[in-house]
């Protein structure tokens, strides 16, 4: 596809994206009923450069709305569906002896890891070690094997789909691979009326062709210009602030925290929280940030990142009612 977005100014870059966007979301609907919030916080991550984890139960289109943002960003595609059997080799890929008679020479063949966006589908169904083979691409966009480094084709993201955990056959996440995960995102039913809409539109001779909206330079270009936006250091302080008050052992831990909370968010929420932020202001078409608007993300930037303990459990306490009680406790910084 044509660049369109080079040689732009940072401003006339929001102000085209804002017009894109809603050709964006036509595309989309053309294939997805409902889930707005859900398809309009997986685009903040694309432009804020972050990976995506979807939790909800199967037949909700989880994996449907991932394949139509690479369509219509123009982005090439794999899909991994993670079973207890996969390999790390299965996704990072493998080497192999390529024999030539007289010399032979150790050849890497990459896996389906090599494309702009990743489909974990159901990382959850396949144990820690084949998890973990993600970890060093989604955190460096680099993969290595046998001592060389293979760099991945920017952008590059990993979007991942999760069954509720309290399912049979699903193994956790590490924390450590959570943590790099910018939002964890609960994908819900469908009203009456769209899963009447999905019914009618799903049943009949389905005929959608979805026409790719940017390439990937441009999506590279509007990355870009969200991390050139301003934030002021009112905001920074405020999450700051937020952050380090769901630490139990911080000085800023209310009773609650103290009370239900085993361990809080780390460094990574507080930079997800400003990426989160600068993502929504562009993709809105908005060149200022409030802490208003980071409120307004920070459950899917914090609840993958609070543990939560049996005082919590014991008591009904969930991690969304712990970041509501922050939000409602921790107050702005004063005199900026």
């Amino acid at each position: 596809m044509i660049a369109e977005l080079d040689g732009k100014t940072d401003i006339e870059v929001v102000e085209q994206f804002r017009d894109k966007k809603a050709h964006i979301l036509r595309e989309i609907r053309k294939i997805i009923v409902g889930q707005e919030k859900i398809i309009e916080e997986i685009l903040i991550s694309v432009l804020a450069r972050g990976h995506c984890l979807i939790i909800g139960v199967p037949g909700l289109a989880k994996t449907l709305i991932i394949k139509t943002i690479a369509q219509v960003f123009d982005l090439t595609f794999s899909r991994i569906q993670f079973t207890p059997d996969l390999m790390p080799s299965d996704i990072i890929g493998t080497e192999f002896i390529e024999d030539f008679s007289v010399s032979k020479k150790m050849k890497f063949i990459r896996g389906p890891v090599f494309a702009n966006i990743v489909l974990a589908d159901e990382i959850n169904r396949t144990p820690p070690k084949t998890q973990s083979a993600l970890l060093e691409v989604m955190q460096e966009n680099q993969i290595t094997v046998a001592g060389t480094t293979y760099v991945v084709e920017k952008p590059f993201f990993v979007l991942a789909t999760q069954n509720p955990i309290e399912q049979e056959g699903t193994y956790p996440l590490p924390e450590a691979q959570q943590d790099r995960f910018m939002f964890s995102l609960h994908i819900g039913y469908p009203s009456k009326e769209e899963e009447m809409d999905i019914v009618s539109t799903t049943t009949g001779k389905l005929d959608y062709r979805i026409e790719p909206v940017m390439g990937a330079s441009d999506v590279l270009k509007v990355q870009e210009v969200v991390r050139n936006m301003p934030v002021s250091p009112h905001v920074v302080e405020y999450t700051t602030d937020l952050v380090r008050a769901s630490r139990p052992n911080s000085e800023l831990a209310l009773p609650f925290v103290k009370d239900y909370v085993t361990w809080g968010a780390g460094p990574r929420a507080a930079q997800y929280l400003i990426l989160g932020v600068k993502g929504n202001a562009v993709s809105n078409g908005k060149v200022n940030i409030s802490c208003e608007d980071i409120r307004r993300i920070a459950k899917p930037v914090l609840r993958h990142r609070i543990f939560t303990n049996f005082n919590a459990d014991a008591d009904g306490v969930t991690v969304d009612d712990v970041i509501d009680k922050l939000l409602e406790t921790v107050k702005e910084p004063s005199g900026n």
